[in-house]
C-alpha cells in the first residue's frame, strides 16, 4: 500500500492532461476516447451485468496462479465480493469498452477473465469483436460463462488452464489486434506473457497492462516493456499501461491523468 501511494503521488506530479500532447495519434486517443463524456447505450447493460454479480452471494473455491488479490485472501469467496474487489470498476470498464469501440479490433485476447466484467465491457461495446479470454480458475470461468449466456454475449470464448500453457497455445493458433493483460501481477510472468504475445503484433496492435504499479516488480516489468525495441509509444494512466507498435510513431512515453 505504501509503495502504491508513493507511486501515485509521483504519477500526479509527472502526469499531464490533454494540452501539450504533440502526437496527433495520442492526442486523438485522449480527446476522442478517454475524454468522451457521451453516455453509451451499452453502459446500462454493463451496469446491469455488474449489479447482477454484486447480488450473487454464492460462495466458490478459488484457485489463484498469480499474485492474488490485495483485498481477497481466502480461497473460498463470495461471487459478489470477487466482482466488487477483484473485478474491473464500472468507470474502467466503460473506458475499456470505449477503447474497443475506438480501435475496432477484429480479434481480442484477454489474459484473466475472473467473473467476466472486463470481458463483458468489451463485448457490449462491440459485439462484432471476437474475444478469446484465458482464465486459470475453473470456478470463476464457470461463473463468467454463466453470465455471458445470461446476457447473450456470444462473441466470447473462454479457455481455462494455467496461463503458462494456454498463452503459448493460443498465440500459435491465432493473431490478435488488442490484448488486455490482467491475469498475473508478477514481474517475471508479465514479461514472459508480453514476450510471447509479441509474435501476434502488427502495426496497429494495442496492448493494455493492468495494475502497472501493483508492486515494485510490476513497475519494473512496465519499465522493461516501455523500453522494448518493438514498442514505439506508451501511455501511463497509473492504473493501466497502454502500448503501441506504430512504426510511423517516434518512440515516446506519455503520462496522462484520466
Amino acid at each position: 500500500m505504501v509503495f502504491q501511494l508513493k507511486s501515485y503521488i509521483k504519477f500526479l506530479v509527472k502526469s499531464s492532461l490533454q494540452p501539450g500532447i504533440h502526437s496527433p495519434f495520442i492526442y486523438a486517443l485522449v480527446s476522442q476516447c478517454f475524454g468522451d463524456k457521451n453516455k453509451k447505450e451499452w453502459y446500462e447493460q454493463l451496469e446491469n451485468y455488474r449489479n447482477s454479480l454484486l447480488k450473487n452471494t454464492d460462495i466458490i473455491s478459488i484457485e489463484d496462479f498469480g499474485a492474488g488479490s490485495k483485498s481477497l485472501k481466502k480461497n473460498k469467496r463470495k461471487i459478489s465480493k470477487i466482482a466488487k474487489k477483484a473485478g474491473i470498476s464500472l468507470k474502467k470498464g466503460q473506458l475499456l469498452g470505449r477503447m474497443i469501440a475506438y480501435f475496432n479490433p477484429k480479434e481480442v485476447l484477454e489474459i484473466g477473465t475472473s467473473v467476466g466484467l472486463a470481458t463483458a465491457a468489451m463485448s457490449f461495446a462491440n459485439s462484432s469483436t471476437i474475444i478469446t479470454s484465458l482464465e486459470g480458475c475453473t470456478s470463476t470461468a464457470n461463473i463468467a460463462n454463466e453470465y455471458f449466456n445470461k446476457f447473450k454475449l456470444d462473441n466470447i470464448s473462454i479457455i481455462t488452464g494455467n496461463f503458462d500453457k494456454t498463452i503459448t497455445e493460443v498465440v500459435k493458433q491465432d493473431t490478435f489486434d488488442f490484448i488486455y493483460f490482467d491475469g498475473n501481477h508478477k514481474k517475471e510472468a508479465t514479461i514472459n506473457y508480453f514476450e510471447q504475445c509479441l509474435s501476434t503484433i502488427h502495426n496497429d496492435s494495442v496492448f493494455i497492462f493492468d495494475d502497472i504499479y501493483w508492486s515494485k516488480g510490476m513497475k519494473e516489468a512496465w519499465l522493461y516493456i516501455k523500453l522494448h525495441p518493438k514498442v514505439t509509444a506508451t501511455v501511463d494512466t497509473y492504473f493501466w499501461g497502454i502500448v503501441f507498435f506504430r512504426k510511423e510513431q517516434k518512440k515516446e512515453h506519455f503520462i496522462i491523468r484520466i
